[in-house]
């Protein structure tokens, strides 16, 4: 490995090596990691592409097939629903020449066609029409096997109403990578709790355009210490000195809270899942799920948050709440959703200016880093080491 120095628009192996180094002893990610275009890619082929990434809400598409056109960090990327409601993840791109397939989100009965030269695949990726590829109304040709070029997959799985994808295709299994989040929050929900689970309609979430790199959000996420002056309303209920925080696995960390009452200070009245534990009911958990999915539960509900990173400076959060049962859709907790989204709503907007207010840190040559709270800054350094090895690996020798 070479001892490269991070520049303005790189972060060596130098940088790298200070961020993994004991809490008290350890940098923080250098101000490149947040505003170098470069660097940005190099996440996203390092970092990124090798584990599981939240793309998408499985509600952004409807129960019908489907075409929706989705760019992640620059790669364009489609998304196909089939008339058995499957869905599957493609490189947004004609395997003729290269041309973007679909440029607006639309229904397609079977098919989706090529705009340049009518090439057709169909909605498993298979291509299925080469109008004159073989010259004039010739629409075949001797030697071209129309099965080796279809669409190009990207890996895809689907969990709590999100689409995940693997840029790599070669992370582990995604029930495996997702097996040790699932245990620790059957802790709370219990084994038998997954299926009460219901998501409430797109129309009652939450969606944010945040001028930030993606990795502060994730950061700011997993700790509470900023509860009393960012968020003293949540502080007043849920105080800094009722959290804790965890971050002994290897794709996740975050904090609790073991004096959540949004219930009562709200005045929501939503069902409880069932075999959430009657001693723990004021407990809550919000673990940060790597690379960029951000998730709460509580008693009587659940969140799932996914930060699309969209520029080095430039991020997108979409939020989607969770309730038991027909609390989700029954109109008699209609009022209780509304205020349980309207809470989330002030904290992740008090989030926001924070975050921002990092980002433009980062301008500045007179912050390398920073340093880490070791009492309270574990999960975030938790987050930075994994960022770093994943980099780490993507230094060439």
């Amino acid at each position: 490995m070479t001892d490269r120095v991070s520049s303005a628009t790189d972060v060596g192996a130098l940088a790298l090596r200070a961020v993994q180094q004991p809490i008290a002893q350890a940098t923080g990610l250098p101000n490149a990691a947040y505003t170098s275009a470069a660097h940005f890619q190099r996440e996203r082929d390092v970092v990124i592409g090798p584990t599981w990434a939240g793309l998408i809400f499985t509600d952004s598409l409807p129960d019908r097939p489907y075409a929706l056109p989705v760019e992640f960090m620059g790669v364009p990327l489609l998304v196909l629903r089939d008339r058995a409601g499957e869905l599957r993840v493609f490189h947004n791109v004609c395997s003729h020449r290269g041309m973007r397939l679909v440029d607006a989100a639309r229904d397609t009965a079977a098919a989706v066609t090529c705009p340049y030269h009518a090439w057709t695949y169909d909605l498993a990726g298979r291509l299925r029409g080469t109008p004159h590829l073989g010259g004039v109304n010739q629409h075949q040709c001797p030697g071209f096997d129309r099965s080796q070029h279809g669409l190009r997959p990207v890996r895809s799985a689907t969990w709590m109403g999100m689409l995940f994808i693997n840029f790599s295709g070669d992370a582990p299994e995604f029930d495996d990578h997702i097996a040790p989040l699932r245990a620790r929050v059957e802790g709370f929900v219990g084994m038998g709790g997954w299926p009460e689970l219901q998501a409430a309609p797109a129309s009652e979430g939450l969606s944010l355009q945040v001028r930030s790199n993606w990795k502060l959000a994730v950061e700011n996420y997993c700790e509470a210490y900023h509860l009393p002056w960012v968020h003293p309303a949540l502080n007043s209920y849920s105080r800094l000195e009722d959290h804790y925080c965890f971050s002994d696995a290897r794709d996740f960390a975050g904090q609790g809270s073991l004096a959540y009452r949004l219930s009562e200070v709200a005045g929501t009245r939503l069902p409880r899942l069932r075999h959430w534990p009657a001693e723990r009911l004021h407990e809550a958990e919000y673990p940060a799920l790597y690379p960029n999915v951000m998730l709460g539960f509580q008693a009587d509900h659940a969140f799932a948050l996914i930060v699309t990173p969209l520029a080095p400076d430039l991020s997108r959060e979409e939020l989607r709440l969770y309730f038991a049962g027909d609390g989700a859709t029954d109109p008699r907790y209609a009022d209780s959703r509304s205020a349980t989204l309207a809470a989330w709503r002030v904290v992740f907007g008090e989030d926001v200016a924070a975050v921002e207010g990092l980002q433009q840190g980062r301008a500045s040559p007179g912050f390398g880093g920073g340093v880490y709270a070791p009492g309270m800054d574990g999960p975030t350094h938790h987050f930075h080491r994994w960022v770093a090895a994943g980099l780490e690996r993507g230094i060439t020798p």
